[in-house]
């Protein structure tokens, strides 16, 4: 069927065949070109919709009308230049890509190289000492915890490190103390800071081991001692010492002690809190740090970002539990249940071959607490870690006398 119709004003609209087409007078159909433009102004208008959700408003394209039917004139909308459009093109995404994608290779390869290489970034310092054998509270398993007993008889299985706590009495004596308050220790229900050295109560008779349950030390010494007698009766062997209080006086009164002994290198701060590091750094620089709570998230974080390598690091020490141990002789939680979660969580993040091997190299050193069983210290020891700590000194000799650890020189003389 075909057939025309005539417009006032001379123009006619014509149809046939596949379907309509318009024309001006004189002229020939517009054609497919046409179809084409007309296809584009109505997805112009719906892109500028939506970009207009996600840019500033701007102003809209103008459209004009020639003619209008009421002066005789033919009704027909002319080209414009389209407006541009906030949608990504095709041509944009692949310059991304091409400068993205390379971007990221490179600093993945990067980062892994790095992490297995480190002292291409970071030359370690010269380590004092290397602790592969930590008592800790001074072997508190085979004697009781911070008697000259206990370390005695530690000694006698050659250690690399005592592990202690300090807390300051009233008169201003730093005493080796686990805990602040003497309930547990002694049965006097006293803070350290409120009592006098010479007034400080004997121990219990008997003390539980605290990283194994249902086991109790015994000693014939139940005198508690000061940081003083340990540095006079053990001049040579390194020391932990763990601030759990934030108190300058303490904080000076242990720099002091140190220096006066001569033990800058040989005598790590210790300390959960990063308040309380950094007033320990301030009192004596010269000592080596271990990592707090805070500082050892960084670390995991920057670790699995891939951003450890390109990091400078001022901690020696990474005095950290070993995952295993939680819901089995380390209790954290009151709920067995998170308990169990905490294993679970800290294991897959903390126990990573890659990452001591890492802090290895860079001169600083693992030491996994608090080990008791031959078991744990195999677990330990597998990973890399550098050391273990322990409440039985006698039982990770033994381990150690039949399952020699590899040390890596070259990396304590660099």
């Amino acid at each position: 069927m075909e057939g025309s119709l005539r417009l006032k004003g001379g123009g006619d609209m014509a149809w046939g065949g596949p379907g309509p087409r318009m024309s001006r007078p004189g002229s020939s159909p517009i054609g497919w070109a046409s179809c084409q433009w007309q296809a584009q102004q109505v997805l112009g208008a719906w892109w500028s919709h939506r970009g207009s959700l996600l840019q500033p408003q701007q102003s809209k394209p103008a459209v004009r009308r020639t003619g209008e039917v009421a002066e005789g004139k033919p009704f027909l909308l002319e080209p414009e230049t389209l407006p541009s459009h906030p949608l990504m093109s095709a041509s944009t995404v692949t310059s991304f890509l091409y400068y993205a994608l390379p971007a990221l290779g490179g600093y993945t390869l990067l980062s892994l190289f790095f992490l297995r290489r480190p002292h291409l970034l970071h030359v370690p310092l010269h380590r004092a000492f290397r602790c592969q054998f930590a008592a800790h509270r001074g072997g508190s398993g085979e004697r009781l915890e911070n008697t000259m007993e206990a370390l005695e008889n530690s000694m006698t299985q050659r250690p690399d490190l005592f592990e202690l706590d300090c807390h300051l009495t009233r008169d201003g004596q730093v005493v080796v103390s686990h805990d602040g308050n003497l309930f547990r220790q002694s049965g006097l229900n006293k803070n350290i800071q409120d009592v006098d050295y010479k007034d400080l109560p004997l121990y219990r008779e008997e003390l539980e081991v605290y990283f194994s349950p249902g086991k109790f030390a015994h000693g014939s010494d139940r005198k508690m001692i000061s940081l003083e007698d340990v540095f006079q009766r053990f001049p040579q062997i390194p020391v932990s010492v763990e601030v759990k209080t934030d108190n300058e006086k303490l904080i000076n009164k242990i720099a002091s002690l140190v220096k006066q002994f001569g033990r800058n290198e040989i005598t790590i701060w210790a300390s959960t809190k990063n308040s309380v590091m950094k007033k320990c750094r301030v009192a004596n620089p010269e000592m080596p740090t271990s990592f707090t709570v805070l500082r050892a998230l960084w670390l995991v974080l920057m670790y699995y970002m891939g951003l450890l390598p390109f990091f400078s690091i001022r901690e020696k020490f990474l005095l950290c539990f070993l995952p295993t141990i939680i819901n089995r002789t380390y209790f954290p939680f009151r709920y067995s249940a998170l308990n169990r979660l905490a294993a679970a969580l800290t294991k897959s993040l903390i126990m990573r071959r890659s990452l001591i091997r890492h802090l290895e190299e860079r001169g600083i050193q693992v030491v996994f607490w608090c080990l008791n069983e031959e078991s744990d210290f195999e677990v330990a020891y597998r990973l890399g870690a550098t050391g273990v700590m322990t409440d039985y000194p006698t039982a990770l000799r033994h381990y150690l006398d039949n399952h020699p650890q590899k040390s890596n020189q070259s990396n304590l003389d660099r």
